[in-house]
């Protein structure tokens, strides 16, 4: 989803139906209209769902995701992403650069790195910064 598209979210989930189950533990989550990664990936937990339904719910609802737990995007108007303050670990290089696709890390590869080395999302996100990698895919669907 970019900036244009901001307040129509429903306008990538046309072919979509709005499932009252999911969007009903979203409305509960959801406060002024937004809702936290933290707490739409605790739905599609709850749930036993893969976290793209509760996205495509949260869409079709019109709500906006905030405050990405790879520190992207919802953070008001940055981003909140840490200043690397050490040298880049080679093995965690390497599980990002084996885990592109088509140059980009997905953002459910960026939580596997995150967990195989113990380190935050954000830093995982700083690394990919600092190399000039995107992140991709994210599994709630707000950008592909």
């Amino acid at each position: 989803m970019t900036h244009k598209d901001f307040g129509n979210y429903a306008g990538k989930r046309k072919d979509s139906e709005l499932n009252q189950k999911i969007a009903a533990r979203v409305k509960e989550k959801a406060k002024n209209n937004r809702i936290s990664c933290v707490n739409a990936h605790s739905i599609s937990t709850q749930m036993n769902i893969n976290p793209d339904e509760v996205g495509k719910t949260i869409d079709l609802l019109e709500i906006r995701i905030i405050e990405c737990q790879l520190g992207l995007f919802g953070y008001e108007n940055k981003k909140n992403i840490p200043v690397l303050s050490e040298a880049i670990n080679p093995e965690i290089e390497s599980a990002i650069a084996s885990s592109l696709v088509d140059g980009r890390l997905p953002c459910l590869s960026a939580w596997n790195i995150s967990k195989r080395f113990n380190i935050s999302k954000p830093i995982v996100t700083a690394i990919c910064e600092a190399k000039k990698i995107k992140i991709s895919s994210c599994q709630l669907g707000a950008f592909k």
